[in-house]
């Protein structure tokens, strides 16, 4: 069906292209996710009035952030190619696109972390310290829960963005749909693979949103 709608598409490898694109997703997404966390917790409990209050740590951490987040993501990946070789012993293939894509997205999703932690009532967090909770006690029982449900919010935006990231990351050789839409597309002229891919990428980002929606929604005791 699909190679008599796309005549120049082999199946096999579009296949093949899907699977890497979810494994660097879903993988760069868990890692992107415990960084962003503590980047997140970091931000929130340093910054004036906070549990750690401590302006240092707090413009430390916030530098490493806004400067990751501005670096534009293929430039990010260029840069750390000697990083990549050294970890993964490669440059090339989806495994070599992991650190790029955690460490490109880390610092994007510790932001919206920071933002949910904030919107959690503060009367909330003041009655835990009252009855002498401790920091590890307000960080887990009381901060994360309260905050779940954006915190879900921010990981399905943060999930679409890491979508196009590794399509971005395909042109360089990290396989996935953006890597078989570029070679096997772009360069050979068949534009009909291109248009396959594309349509493949934005049925993926309708998955995402969908499953972040419904477990939001699902957290949110509002």
């Amino acid at each position: 069906m699909l190679t008599k709608l796309f005549p120049n598409l082999d199946v096999q490898d579009f296949w093949t292209a899907t699977y890497e694109t979810f494994y660097m997703t879903i993988l760069a997404l868990i890692g992107t996710f415990i960084i962003g966390i503590i980047l997140g917790l970091l931000l929130y409990l340093t910054t004036k009035d906070g549990i750690w209050q401590n302006k240092f740590i707090n413009m430390i951490v916030a530098a490493i952030v806004n400067v990751f987040r501005a670096i534009p993501f293929i430039i990010l990946i260029l840069l750390l190619f000697p990083f990549t070789d050294f970890l993964i012993g490669t440059i090339r293939g989806p495994n070599a696109a992991l650190p790029a894509l955690i460490i490109g997205s880390a610092p994007f999703y510790g932001r919206l972390v920071e933002i949910a932690l904030k919107e959690v009532d503060k009367g909330v967090v003041e009655a835990a310290k009252a009855m002498g909770a401790k920091t590890s006690t307000i960080i887990f029982r009381v901060l994360l829960p309260e905050s779940m449900p954006a915190l879900v919010s921010g990981l399905t935006v943060t999930a679409i963005a890491l979508i196009g990231y590794t399509a971005m990351a395909g042109v360089i050789g990290a396989g996935g749909l953006g890597d078989y839409a570029y070679f096997y597309g772009f360069q050979r002229h068949d534009f009909d693979v291109v248009l396959v891919c594309t349509i493949l990428i934005v049925i993926i980002v309708f998955i995402f949103q969908f499953i972040g929606d419904f477990i939001s929604n699902k957290l949110d005791k509002r």
